[in-house]
Parts: C-alpha cells; structure tokens; sequence
C-alpha cells in the first residue's frame, strides 16, 4: 500500500507541475481560472493521501478548508470574468 501512496504522489505532483505551466501560459482568463481550480483539487487530494499515510484524521479538517476557499475562489474569479466586478455596488443611492 506505500507504494500505491507514493506512486500517487508522484503522479499528482508530475500533473501538478503541467498543471502550473497551464496556470502560466494559459491562453485566456478561463483557462486560469480552471488550472486555479485543478491546483486546489490537487492539494486537497495530496493532503488526503499524506493523512492516509501517516495514518490520522488531523488533516481532515484542513481538506475542507481547502476545499472551500478552492471553491469560493473558484466563483469569485468566474465572476470577475463575467461581469468584471465581485461586489455589486448598489449606484442608485
């Protein structure tokens, strides 16, 4: 089974490292925005097999904090994208 662990390791750590150059390269804002988005799946799931192998629940909580500031920042650049402002502001006061 250490094996398998460090095998995926590698693996993610390799696709994490086209998935930067992606982040850098990449032709268009959106393309950004989803390697962002692929980045924070892939530490979500190198903590997991971290936790895995060091056999404890500790890192659980750090995952789902992972995830969620992985997802706000997710929405947040996908409306920036769209519409080119986060916060709406309210103009007619």
């Amino acid at each position: 089974m250490t094996y398998f662990i460090w095998g995926s390791i590698v693996l993610i750590t390799l696709s994490m490292i086209v998935i930067i150059y992606r982040l850098v390269k990449g032709p268009d804002a959106s393309d950004r925005v989803i390697s962002l988005d692929t980045i924070g799946v892939c530490l979500i799931s190198l903590v997991g097999l971290f936790s895995i192998m060091v056999e404890t629940s500790f890192f659980l909580e750090i995952i789902l904090l992972l995830a969620i500031l992985s997802f706000i920042g997710t929405v947040a650049f996908s409306k920036f994208i769209e519409k080119g402002d986060i916060i709406e502001r309210d103009n007619s006061r």
